[in-house]
């Protein structure tokens, strides 16, 4: 049986577009000969839909823009992930396509509700497990979350729907080794059906989530046998042998936690079979694909880059723009949007004030035009002269505190949204997740902005990309060494550090990690040899910084908990744990 899983990029809620995909990729299956295409979880209508699933006209489009995709496909059957309304209920499915229509459904069982996910808000579960009879050669169809479980629908297929193989349709959003993971689980989930797994999982940005693609095969030993590329478009095309006549005749009779309904397909109006075509009739497959796994760095780079240029592109925005200090935030930020968008539409501007030392001003210079972006210079000291004069009975005649310093982030707010305004570019942030945490960031000043490239990466980690994007080249990088050497500033005040008011970032990191994404309690981190009143303190300014990270621009997730749609705590919040 040759199968092509179908990694591809679709947009939430453009049905045209999302089928006209679908085809190309059918069409590309059946040319290579493909007997069996898998396209993503949800692939008509985009991922996650959300509440546009609640909308009855936009789940009877979607049906009509997936009849489209079923006239195609009369060589070669379609799994093709699609919201099916059946009877008064919404069902996340797959539909089974073939002879140039409809021919069965798959209702996904397992509904995840956690972290990102949300589907017990508008899905269904189905209630039985979907098996295709082919020819005789049988397979067991599931979607995401339904393989991820031990005993799941899919060992069900395998035990008591006698399937040698199982197909899965996928959306599963990265983080940080998360690929690894769903490698390990496969390579289980195969021993234990003592089937093939074949995962398709789509790639592309969707807001804060990015899918990485990464699709798999596995052979009933849990052996891998071909793997997608991270973060690309692909069509992985493979052979699959049918397991031999025991292990079939075991899986068969074993039983299973879900009835099982058999579905036979037949491909042409002539009657035939889907495995019609015997190999001798048909060109060989290329050898199966095997694609390297990237480096951390290179995964994580890669994610924020395809973050940005889908979140860019998907709303419309032809160009970017964004602050360039000479710190190691914005010179990272601008080398993602560089290689993300191209360098032609990226426009970097230094608003240099009369705390910003000639040392950042030349690294700002340097980091453009090393880059290769657009750069211009509006200096902020005059519009600021002007607001300490308009504010002057106000303030105290002291040194900058919190409010001379945050007018200056304001200030450069206001010129950055004054350009988006005018020519129509998407602002980008460049605050990181340290910062973004303890609120080391000036509401509507340097959190004002579209999207947040860096929201969800902490800065030690901001230092191993720019390492990582700097060995890329060309030459020494685009970062120069003194923005890495450099003690970081905001330089919103003389001789200011970071540091100044936050404990090395070493040790905030660590508690960060613990406390946003593990849920680890105060002692608990303490116990890892951290001070427990610097503990007490962050976790005090992490939790008091709830409502200005409420009203910060959206930004790649690439770790298991972000701050976004799966860490959703009270403003208004007393406990302090």
């Amino acid at each position: 049986m040759r199968i092509a899983l179908a990694q591809i990029n679709p947009t939430v809620g453009d049905l045209e577009g999302n089928a006209a995909l679908v085809i190309a990729r059918v069409l590309e299956a059946a040319e290579a000969g493909a007997d069996l295409v898998v396209l993503p979880e949800l692939v008509i209508s985009g991922y996650p839909p959300e509440d546009l699933v609640l909308r009855d006209y936009f789940l009877a489009d979607c049906r009509e823009a997936l009849s489209k995709v079923a006239a195609v496909c009369r060589d070669t059957v379609a799994l093709v992930g699609v919201p099916l309304r059946e009877e008064g209920a919404v069902y996340n499915a797959a539909a089974i396509l073939a002879a140039g229509a409809v021919s069965g459904w798959y209702r996904k069982i397992l509904l995840p509700n956690y972290a990102v996910f949300d589907e017990k808000r508008y899905f269904v579960p189905g209630d039985r497990v979907t098996v295709l009879d082919l020819d005789g050669e049988r397979v067991g169809i599931t979607i995401c979350e339904d393989i991820w479980e031990e005993n799941s629908p899919a060992v069900t297929a395998a035990r008591a729907g006698g399937a040698g193989v199982i197909l899965n349709l996928s959306m599963s959003p990265y983080h940080q080794g998360k690929g690894r993971e769903r490698e390990k689980m496969l390579a289980q989930r195969a021993r234990e059906a003592e089937a093939w797994v074949c995962y398709a999982n789509g790639v592309g940005g969707q807001d804060e989530l990015v899918f990485d693609g990464h699709s798999l095969v596995f052979d009933p030993w849990g052996e891998l046998k071909a793997r997608a590329a991270q973060f690309e478009e692909e069509l992985l095309v493979v052979d699959v042998d049918r397991p031999g006549p025991g292990r079939a005749c075991r899986s068969a009779t074993a039983g299973g936690s879900w009835p099982v309904e058999i579905v036979g397909v037949r491909a042409t109006a002539r009657a035939a079979t889907v495995i019609s075509r015997r190999p001798a009739q048909r060109a060989a497959s290329p050898p199966p694909s095997l694609r390297p796994l990237l480096s951390v760095e290179a995964e994580v780079y890669s994610a924020l880059c395809l973050g940005v240029r889908d979140y860019t592109l998907k709303n419309g925005f032809k160009q970017v723009v964004m602050g360039i200090s000479g710190g190691i935030d914005s010179a990272l930020t601008a080398g993602i949007a560089a290689d993300a968008l191209g360098v032609d539409k990226v426009n970097a501007v230094s608003m240099p004030s009369r705390y910003s030392s000639e040392a950042t001003k030349i690294d700002a210079r340097e980091t453009a035009g090393r880059l290769g972006v657009h750069y211009y210079e509006i200096p902020i000291d005059e519009i600021f002269t002007s607001y300490l004069e308009a504010l002057a009975s106000y303030l105290e005649p002291t040194a900058p505190g919190a409010t001379e310093q945050n007018l200056q982030a304001r200030i450069r707010g206001n010129l950055l949204m004054a350009l988006s305004n005018r020519f129509g570019w998407l602002v980008l942030t460049t605050g990181n997740k340290s910062e973004t945490a303890v609120g080391y960031t000036t509401l509507y000043g340097d959190m004002a902005g579209g999207f947040a490239v860096l929201k969800d990466v902490p800065k030690t980690l901001v230092y191993r990309l720019a390492e990582y994007r700097n060995s890329l080249g060309p030459g020494e990088g685009p970062i120069p060494a003194s923005t890495l050497k450099r003690a970081p500033s905001a330089e919103l005040a003389p001789n200011q550090t970071d540091q100044d008011a936050l404990p090395p970032y070493e040790v905030l990191d660590r508690i960060i990690e613990g406390y946003v994404v593990r849920d680890a309690s105060v002692d608990e981190i303490a116990a890892l040899g951290i001070d427990r009143e610097v503990v007490r303190r962050v976790v005090t300014m992490i939790d008091g910084n709830e409502y200005k990270r409420r009203q910060g621009a959206p930004g790649v997730r690439i770790s298991p908990k972000g701050f976004g749609k799966d860490r959703r705590l009270p403003i208004t919040n007393h406990y302090r744990g």
